[in-house]
């Protein structure tokens, strides 16, 4: 990926983002096992999201794709089949961890890989859970994947989460959907709750209260989803629209789930010129358009309950922070460094090279600024979220940067470079109206 920098662009222009892609993952393997014909738009066909519909379409569900729009002919709880040969989740760890908990509930033997980078990711999380629930998961050293799956009858567990994680509570509903019993997860702090709303859309017996999730097995009913534009995608756009001068962009019908607008709210502490308007709910999810302005922003202090609600936006709040008077630090993200890649000290390296003041921590990282960023050869790392964040700060900078491996954007935000390109204009033309 190849950016030209220059101070002289900004933002502006209208659109809409792809679907958002924790609900694409879900809205699949949700509606794979409810029962008649389930009607998805703004499907997100990102390649985490492809490798999600073809390990389905391998458990016999019939799935017809036409661009973003999905017909799922649902097999109801007791209708996949084994696949015939292992389940290649690619490299995404949301597709792995979530059918692992689907997966726990079969009667027959299921294997679930991934390419060289996800056989990296830490499984020991979901793997216990599900072994107490009566599911045999073995793994390489006891956490890393390929995961070998042995379901059967289940019981229910009140699980506690230690570390909040959206991707474990969802893969013991999952489970749950198959157990015995009463299954609760109890979580420290909020995490996305897109699994809970669907299920609860599609009449599953379901509770949600102060941080506590009930579930008892029931059938789900199809239904028609509308996904919202994705919150973490439009992240990068937000970012860079509030550090280039003259920027004004419009995002329409983004997801506002609150467990996701930590970042938002983020920002306008930093002092960002975001509005949020048309809130409506569909699909059993808050929705509405945002319009932000470029604005001077400033340093401020980030940690302890909203860190995972902004977890995956933690990469692009950094090239925000060397545009920001001040100082900004990050703590309490220490998952950061097992996702994709070492999150933190990856950001840190690459944004160095451009000039930025950095300095990693532990469990995040302290950003001096305004920093006057500079063109250079940055490497994604394979990493989605990183590469579109660098690509952010390359635009931000003086001259031109490469950014090695940029294509994994389309991991999670297909075409992105093109959709940056075309909200491109001079900062001197004439703002919209």
């Amino acid at each position: 990926m190849k950016i030209e920098g220059a101070k002289r662009v900004a933002l502006r222009g209208q659109l809409r983002l792809p679907g958002d892609k924790s609900i694409s993952h879900r809205a699949l393997i949700l509606g794979a096992i409810a029962r008649g014909v389930s009607r998805v738009r703004n499907f997100l066909p990102s390649n985490d999201c492809l490798a999600t519909l073809e390990c389905v379409r391998a458990l016999g569900v019939d799935i017809q794709r036409s661009g973003d729009h999905l017909l799922l002919q649902g097999v109801g709880l007791e209708g996949l089949r084994k696949p015939e040969a292992t389940l290649n989740c690619q490299g995404s760890a949301t597709t792995m961890r979530l059918l692992a908990g689907l997966l726990a509930g079969q009667l027959f033997p299921s294997t679930l890989d991934g390419n060289p980078s996800l056989r990296k990711r830490p499984m020991r999380r979901i793997i216990k859970p599900l072994q107490r629930m009566g599911a045999s998961v073995v793994a390489e050293n006891g956490e890393l994947p390929p995961l070998a799956i042995r379901g059967g009858r289940l019981w229910a567990i009140d699980h506690q989460l230690r570390v909040a994680s959206a991707q474990v509570k969802s893969a013991i509903l999952l489970a749950g959907l198959y157990a015995e019993g009463r299954t609760i997860v109890r979580e420290p702090v909020p995490t996305r709750d897109h699994t809970e709303r669907l299920l609860h859309l599609m009449g599953a017996d379901i509770e949600s209260s102060k941080g506590n999730v009930t579930l008892r097995s029931s059938p789900l009913r199809a239904i028609e989803l509308s996904i919202p534009g994705d919150i973490s995608s439009a992240a990068f756009l937000v970012v860079a629209a509030c550090s280039l001068p003259g920027s004004e962009i419009i995002l329409s019908k983004v997801g506002v789930n609150p467990t996701r607008t930590g970042l938002l709210e983020t920002l306008k502490r930093m002092g960002a010129e975001i509005e949020v308007e048309n809130v409506k709910q569909e699909g059993n999810e808050p929705v509405a358009d945002l319009i932000v302005k470029s604005a001077d922003l400033r340093g401020v202090e980030v940690g302890g309950g909203i860190i995972p609600r902004l977890i995956d936006e933690l990469p692009i709040l950094a090239v925000a922070a060397t545009q920001a008077e001040g100082v900004t630090t990050v703590r309490d993200a220490s998952e950061l460094r097992v996702k994709e890649s070492d999150r933190i000290a990856i950001i840190v390296k690459e944004l160095r090279k451009m000039g930025a003041q950095m300095e990693e921590r532990t469990d995040g990282f302290i950003v001096e600024g305004p920093t006057r960023l500079y063109g250079a050869r940055l490497e994604s790392h394979g990493d989605h979220r990183l590469a579109m964040a660098l690509a952010v700060a390359a635009l931000v900078a003086e001259g031109e940067s490469f950014i090695a491996g940029g294509d994994c954007a389309d991991d999670s935000f297909p075409r992105f470079e093109e959709t940056l390109k075309a909200l491109l204009v001079s900062s001197q033309s004439t703002p919209p109206a």
